[in-house]
């Protein structure tokens, strides 16, 4: 199907997920430039059309009026006046010329357009993908840094643990001493006393 001014008018991109490559307004405007100028090589190709289709339909009647013109010895070449009338014919391949770069200027627009619209969607995709490689990185760097201080302080703690342990082993004996040589003391004081005279104890 041949493509008309219409058709750009009306025609409708879909925008990108994460953020739009050109300004559509620009886009818009320029289009609308395309369509003006499109339209106005499309009225000026049928003119010619038109001209030229008026100029064929009056070609056969030209040998006519140069038959009648022979007779009179005046004229010598009356006919060959009309023969520069077919000149204007490439005009029109001018114009068709003129539509497919206006065409192509469409297209290689819209494909710009697509094109810096996936190539912002794969930079948008890249930068997700190193910050969540960078967040996950940072979330390990900190858990392994926690496993060691909280090691650090495990190990802190066995050897408090150890220390307060052999403090009361030796608190414990040295209690235990002393409380066997404090009986020891009291099983050997009676025997002591009892040789004492009670007028010494000063009763």
């Amino acid at each position: 199907m041949a493509l008309t001014p219409d058709d750009v008018v009306t025609k409708q991109f879909q925008h990108v997920r994460f953020k739009e490559g050109f300004d559509p307004d620009e886009v818009d405007d320029f289009l609308d430039e395309i369509v003006v100028e499109w339209r106005k090589t499309i009225a000026e190709n049928d003119e010619l059309k038109a001209k030229v289709a008026a100029l064929e339909s009056g070609a056969p009647a030209a040998p006519a009026a140069a038959e009648t013109v022979v007779e009179e010895p005046v004229a010598e070449t009356p006919a060959p006046a009309p023969t520069p009338a077919p000149a204007p014919a490439p005009a029109p391949a001018e114009g068709a010329a003129a539509t497919a770069g206006i065409i192509e200027l469409a297209q290689r627009l819209h494909d710009e357009h697509v094109a810096e619209g996936k190539a912002q969607r794969d930079q948008l995709i890249a930068d997700a993908q190193a910050q969540a490689a960078t967040i996950v990185a940072e979330a390990e760097a900190k858990g392994r840094d926690e496993i060691a201080r909280q090691e650090k302080e495990r190990k802190a703690l066995e050897a408090r643990i150890t220390e307060l342990r052999q403090f009361e082993r030796d608190y414990r004996a040295e209690l235990r001493s002393f409380i066997e040589g404090k009986l020891r003391d009291l099983e050997t004081s009676p025997s002591g006393s009892s040789s004492t005279p009670v007028s010494a104890i000063g009763l």
